[in-house]
């Protein structure tokens, strides 16, 4: 069930296009607003080892302003966060860690959140203003983070 939804996730939120280096970070092209753009399994295999060979932090594959699909990498305990007005979906792709919401931040780190383990498969939803850090991490953890901004009018 995690692998048809993450396989379904990928293949009606992701999009490929001319990339562009920032720091160790890379771009792919904006979303398109007209049609969907699936993306293969291969493909997806190619952006983790990009990642992976590449020592990225974050491969931003779909960028749409109020929304984004990433892939994102961590060797070490990654900074506490919180995003005031956007939500997190984690898919985990690869490796292992503890991830802490909630709380505080203090000192860069999470004050009276709360922990589980987190591994390959595993999803993760990250309401906005909630904070987050993963630490504990097991070789390089590697997720695919959709996120979007909450802060859209009402209908």
């Amino acid at each position: 069930m995690r692998s048809m939804v993450t396989t379904t996730l990928v293949l009606l939120m992701m999009a490929g296009g001319a990339q562009a280096q920032v720091q160790n970070r890379e771009k792919l092209a904006p979303a398109p607003t007209d049609r969907s753009v699936p993306i293969t399994k291969e493909q997806l295999a190619q952006f983790l080892k990009d990642v992976n060979v590449k020592d990225m932090t974050e491969l931003r594959i779909l960028e749409g302003g109020k929304f984004n699909v990433n892939i994102r990498r961590v060797t070490t305990d990654d900074r506490a966060l919180v995003h005031p007005t956007t939500a997190d979906l984690w898919i985990v792709l690869q490796g292992a860690g503890m991830l802490t919401t909630g709380g505080r931040i203090e000192g860069g780190k999470i004050v009276g959140g709360k922990s589980h383990q987190i591994g390959v498969g595993d999803i993760e939803f990250i309401p906005a203003s909630v904070a987050h850090a993963v630490t504990a991490v097991d070789g390089a953890f590697v997720w695919m983070n959709i996120r979007w901004d909450t802060d859209w009018a009402a209908r």
